[in-house]
């Protein structure tokens, strides 16, 4: 029996696929002489498929009433074929399920019967659809068919229970009100699947919110932008960078529907007015931040992929990416016609407009990421403009350290060393003076942060100023006096991260907590190398720098015994120290017998 079911429902299966490539296919080459023709051969395809499910699964409690099964098949479906169905049946059983089957036939023959002009039959067929659905709970199963044999009927609103009768709304009122009680619900899937951690869901459930809020012009256009501006962070971090400009570019546009920031003209501004013009700036640089971390992040995930194991461009990967690019762009391209776009006739050419301004694929060469870096350069003189030190003093930090960010990705695409030392100079001018500037009793995080960045930053400089000297046969007195500069402010900073660690009483702690364990012992070990690199025609100096150095390297060696765990967070400085812990006392020996034989 089973497998006679099997085969006979496939059988329906098929008849029923046949029927819509008739209706939905077929009938657009029907010739003008004979119109309906491919629509009649679908009808007569659903009435054998109608008379099929009425005779699966009857069961000895559920009699069907023959007068239906014997009607003629040009006449509608008889009204009373329900009758063979009992009162209250559970959606989602094996009685609901097969009314559900019916009705939906009901329901695509009415829409046959409207569509071959044939109006009353086809008005017939779908109240004989709504007849068999009210016999039933709503369940998933046949909630579609509820919603779709009901349109040109919206439901009432909630709102409707308790108004006048002559007050109630009109049908266009309920549909859009009908269509946002789908939005919200959309919207708050996405804040369930969010606070579930299931973020590819809640990011789907969003963009569909944000969508349809253009779609039927429900949204307030700040606020849309700022969603919109977010979601655009979510596809960031997954790498999606064409989804992450288009939520950006969207969210740019619609937050000029907002109209644009009044003038300030304090004697004649009222407070409603005031409170406006700052929350149209607050909210564009808000948005311009968002563009800051898009140019940024797409600059270092392409860095990632072009660099070696010793963070230099590598040339064989340049070419491997630039010869695949091409093929993924279509790909991402046919890929974009399926996705989900924002807009209305009124701004997708807008927002495509945009679009074209920035690059989404990841830059190979230095002109490449050149683009990028100045789009993201203007967004974070945008962003400064708001974000003004007096009043927004971390906001306007973390602007300049993603501008220092900005900088330091681009000369990563630079070949030229001496123009990569000037891009990391424009890093160290932009955040010296803020670092000294800042009181570090009540900023303490952020001056560590700057003073990390910066020491790494004199760090960089040093190593490429190293670089270049290895490429000349003599060292002239203005080369080592730069050189020297460069280690000695990066040992600078790096001191003044670890005194920054030290008690108020310049104890240094037994054990480093866990945010700086890292940082403070790269820390040490970097000042250990830059000790050990300083030039000096004085052997006593040099044996000075040495001592020092090897005091760095056997603090990093020691505390890692002392606190074994520490050992994972710092495992190739930790092996490079105890190789120097061992080399260096040999050097300091030999300078230290080279002064006793000169004296």
């Amino acid at each position: 029996m089973a497998s006679t079911y099997s085969h006979e429902w496939r059988a329906v299966c098929d008849k029923f696929n046949n029927a819509q490539d008739l209706s939905e296919l077929e009938s657009r080459k029907d010739p003008e002489n004979d119109p309906f023709r491919s629509k009649y051969k679908a009808r007569e395809l659903l009435r054998e498929i109608y008379c099929s499910l009425k005779n699966f699964d009857v069961g000895e409690n559920e009699s069907v009433n023959d007068e239906a099964d014997q009607r003629p098949t040009e006449q509608p479906v008889d009204g009373g074929m329900e009758e063979g169905f009992g009162r209250g049946h559970c959606g989602d059983s094996p009685a609901g399920s097969r009314a559900a089957k019916l009705g939906a036939v009901e329901y695509y023959l009415g829409v046959n019967h409207v569509e071959t002009e044939e109006l009353s039959a086809g008005e017939e067929h779908l109240m004989n659809c709504m007849t068999l659905l009210e016999k039933c709970s709503i369940s998933p199963e046949n909630v579609s068919l509820f919603i779709q044999v009901r349109d040109g009927q919206p439901p009432m609103d909630l709102t409707e229970f308790f108004v006048a009768e002559e007050k109630a709304l009109p049908q266009q009122e309920r549909t859009k009100r009908f269509e946002m009680a789908y939005t919200h619900t959309l919207y708050y899937l996405a804040q369930v699947y969010k606070n579930l951690e299931q973020y590819e869901k809640a990011g789907g459930y969003c963009h569909s919110t944000l969508q349809r809020q253009l779609e039927f012009n429900q949204f307030i256009p700040l606020e849309w932008a700022i969603n919109a501006a977010t979601l655009s962070q979510y596809y960031i971090t997954k790498t999606l960078y064409m989804e992450g400009r288009h939520c950006l570019s969207a969210a740019s546009v619609i937050a000029g529907l907002a109209g644009e920031v009044p003038s300030e003209a304090a004697a004649q501004e009222s407070e409603a007015e005031a409170e406006k013009r700052d929350q149209l700036r607050q909210k564009r640089a808000e948005i311009a931040r968002c563009w800051i971390k898009y140019c940024l992040n797409l600059l270092q995930d392409a860095k990632k992929l072009l660099e070696d194991n010793i963070g230099e461009l590598d040339m064989d990967r340049q070419a491997e990416l630039r010869a695949t690019r091409l093929k993924e762009e279509e790909e991402k391209e046919r890929g974009r016609k399926s996705a989900v776009l924002f807009g209305s006739s009124d701004t997708f050419d807008s927002i495509c407009g945009l679009e074209e301004k920035v690059s989404c694929v990841f830059p190979v060469d230095f002109e490449e990421a050149r683009a990028i870096f100045l789009v993201g350069q203007t967004y974070v003189n945008q962003a400064k403009e708001y974000f003004e030190m007096d009043g927004h003093v971390t906001d306007h930090i973390e602007i300049l350290q993603d501008h220092s960010a900005l900088f330091k990705a681009l000369a990563f695409f630079e070949e030229d060393l001496e123009r990569r030392c000037k891009m990391h100079k424009r890093r160290v001018d932009m955040m010296e003076p803020i670092c000294k500037d800042l009181n570090a009793q009540y900023y303490l995080l952020v001056c560590r942060q700057l003073q990390f960045e910066l020491a790494e930053t004199y760090y960089e400089m040093m190593d490429l100023k190293l670089a270049v000297a290895n490429k000349q046969d003599d060292l002239d007195a203005h080369t080592v006096k730069k050189f020297n500069h460069l280690c000695s402010s990066s040992t600078k900073f790096y001191q003044m991260f670890l005194d920054s660690v030290r008690s108020p009483e310049g104890k240094w702690p037994e054990k480093l907590e866990d945010e700086v364990l890292r940082p403070a012992l790269v820390a040490k070990f970097r000042v250990a190398r830059l000790h050990s690199r300083l030039i000096s025609s004085s052997k006593t100096v040099q044996m000075e720098n040495l001592n020092r150095a090897l005091e760095c390297y056997n603090f990093v060696v020691q505390y890692c015994k002392d606190n074994p765990e520490a050992k994972s967070a710092i495992e190739t400085e930790l092996e490079l120290s105890e190789e120097m812990v061992s080399l260096l006392p040999l050097k300091i020996n030999r300078i230290q017998a080279n002064l006793a034989s000169s004296n």
